[in-house]
């Protein structure tokens, strides 16, 4: 199997493409807290102070936090959060991760995803104070996306 040159690049000038479902979140500029942990349960042997034996336990999966700059996307998260007043069900997810030209760089397929905290529009500081909004997702890990 061989590598294309383009997909050895490394991935810079990335938006984070959001999806839940049907529902298309829009881009995001960044994007945190994708990844997993493996608990460690550790046991002391009695008779064994060489070492404390460590048992692999269960996954564990941080919250993803995206924010971008406010735009018209924000209506989308906007009309979402607002359809959870009917209660909050856990749905599949989807983050895709692109280049500015649309170059598909990675995707990760998330199950149980449920929304946790949404904030905007706070000011981002520097030579423009730019809004930016934030929203914070949980999920019970990731699923084959197919691609």
């Amino acid at each position: 199997m061989s590598t294309s040159a383009a997909e050895l690049m490394p991935a810079i000038g990335v938006r984070f493409l959001v999806q839940v479902d049907d529902v298309d979140l829009g881009m995001f500029t960044s994007c945190d807290g994708l990844g997993c942990e493996v608990v460690i349960e550790q046991r002391s042997e009695g008779g064994n102070n060489g070492y404390i034996v460590q048992i692999p336990s269960r996954l564990k999966f941080p919250n993803i936090k995206l924010s971008r700059p406010l735009t018209k996307e924000t209506e989308r998260v906007a009309r979402w959060i607002s359809g959870l007043a009917g209660g909050v069900k856990r749905r599949t997810g989807q983050i895709t991760a692109m280049t500015s030209d649309g170059t598909v760089v990675a995707r990760w397929g998330l199950v149980d995803v449920i929304p946790v905290r949404w904030t905007g529009p706070s000011v981002a500081k520097g030579p423009a104070d730019i809004l930016t909004e934030t929203i914070e997702i949980a999920h019970h890990g990731f699923i084959d996306t197919g691609a």
